[in-house]
Formats: C-alpha cells, structure tokens, sequence
C-alpha cells in the first residue's frame, strides 16, 4: 500500500508556518489541509483576523496570498496521531527544520501541543501560548488542535481564544 501524503503549502519569509501533526487520511485523499468534516482551522483562521474572508480546506492554496504557510512534522496520512511511529517523527522533525531555514518563517506556530512536543521533545513546556524557543530565529507559538476531539478545547470560543493572541503576537513582533 502505498502511504498518502499531503504537500505543503509553503512561501517564502511567511508571517506565520503552522505546522499540525500530521494529514489525516481525508485530507490526503482530497489534497487540503484540515479538510475533516467540521473542522474549524479555516473558521479561526478568519475569526482571529489572518484571513479578511471565510474559506474552507480548498482554500489552503491561498494561504500564502496572507502570508501564511501551512505543514505537518509527519507526512504520513492516518487516521489517528497514534498510528504514527517514532521514524516517522524523526523524519519530519529533520524536514520540517530543513523547511523551516529555507523558508525563514517570523513565526512556527504548533497546531496542537503533540506537534510541539514531538518537535523540542518531552521537556518542553505544555500547553498553548508563546514559548521560550527559536528555530532558525523564528519565534515559537502554539495554538489549541482545532480537531473536535480536542478534549482540552472542545468549544470554538475556546480554541479561538488562543487564536487571538496569537494574532495580537504576531502583530506586536510587526511593530
């Protein structure tokens, strides 16, 4: 069987790289990012301010025209995080430092504190908000997994909160 995968969508000196776990087998199957059914990342995107109109997953093409990019630490498409193994992580921890010096984002921005952790390892701090690394000068960020089995957000107002600041983050580093 051979494993689906999902392009980046990528541009150069971003305002923002969100990087998630991985693609879920839907999103891989369509070719967009948090294209599960009821996902909200796009719905945040545009509430907290990055995006001045609503889209949906067939809109991740356009991230760039707002300067943001969009990636996973694994490539792999499964159907739970759980299914991935430790090469896969260690595959796309070693990628996703290359991406991120090519493309020299302002901001890596965590979807999820799984894709955080899995990337500066168990002693990181937990939970969402500014952390204390940099990657190739980029500041670090995480936000809450917008996934309706996020059972430490499980509202839209929760995670979107945390969308907010970092918005209003990465609009103070602007000024």
């Amino acid at each position: 069987m051979v494993a689906m995968r999902l392009p980046a969508r990528l541009c150069p000196k971003p305002r923002i790289l969100f990087v998630g776990i991985n693609p879920s087998l839907t999103s891989a199957r369509v070719g967009h990012h948090f294209a599960g059914p009821g996902n909200p990342f796009y719905r945040l995107l545009q509430a907290a301010g990055f995006v001045p109109r609503p889209m949906t997953f067939v809109d991740d093409v356009r991230l760039p025209e707002y300067g943001l990019a969009l990636t996973n630490i694994a490539e792999r498409a499964t159907r739970e995080a759980a299914e991935l193994t430790a090469a896969d992580y260690a595959r796309g921890r070693k990628r996703l430092a290359r991406t991120i010096a090519t493309i020299r984002p302002a901001v890596v921005a965590f979807v999820g504190s799984t894709a955080y952790r899995q990337f500066f390892g168990p002693g990181s701090t937990s939970g969402p908000g500014a952390k204390p690394e940099r990657v190739c000068g980029a500041t670090v960020f995480v936000v809450p997994n917008p996934s309706g089995r996020n059972a430490a957000y499980p509202r839209f107002v929760d995670k979107l909160v945390w969308y907010r600041r970092l918005r209003r983050w990465v609009d103070r580093l602007d000024d």
